[in-house]
């Protein structure tokens, strides 16, 4: 695959961009998560959150209109109360899987930005 552009897909889990390995050459059609925490987590109850956030997440999007954004935070107070803090990277998770759905799109500063490589404060916008 030298000299070409190596395929990609995104975690089902996170969004994140997942970018093709040699080690998955035989496998690539299976793969679907870009870590072993995020494979854990498809595993385990937090996915009835993730289900939780996301709708929280559409749900503010919808009342706040296409040119507003929302902070990842909102949707995590809105959704874990006090134990907010815990829920904040889920919440990015959640706006990241509303992006490659086609229903998001996330900022910073004002520009949209590569959901993958966003470090720092972002914002949520619908599309």
């Amino acid at each position: 695959m030298s000299g070409k552009t190596l395929p990609t897909k995104d975690c089902v889990v996170c969004g994140r961009t997942i970018t093709w390995r040699k080690k998955w050459e035989r496998d690539w059609d299976e793969v679907r998560y870009c870590s072993d925490g995020c494979r854990r987590r498809a595993k385990s109850s937090a996915s009835a959150v993730d289900a939780e956030l996301e709708t929280t997440m559409r749900a503010l999007l919808d009342a706040r209109g296409r040119s507003k954004t929302i902070c990842p935070s909102e949707v995590a107070r809105a959704v874990g109360g006090e134990g907010w803090q815990e829920l904040m990277e889920p919440a990015r998770a959640a706006a990241r899987r509303l992006v490659v759905a086609g229903e998001a799109e996330i900022t910073q500063g004002g520009k949209v930005v590569d959901p993958s490589t966003a470090k720092g404060p972002i914002r949520v916008r619908k599309t």
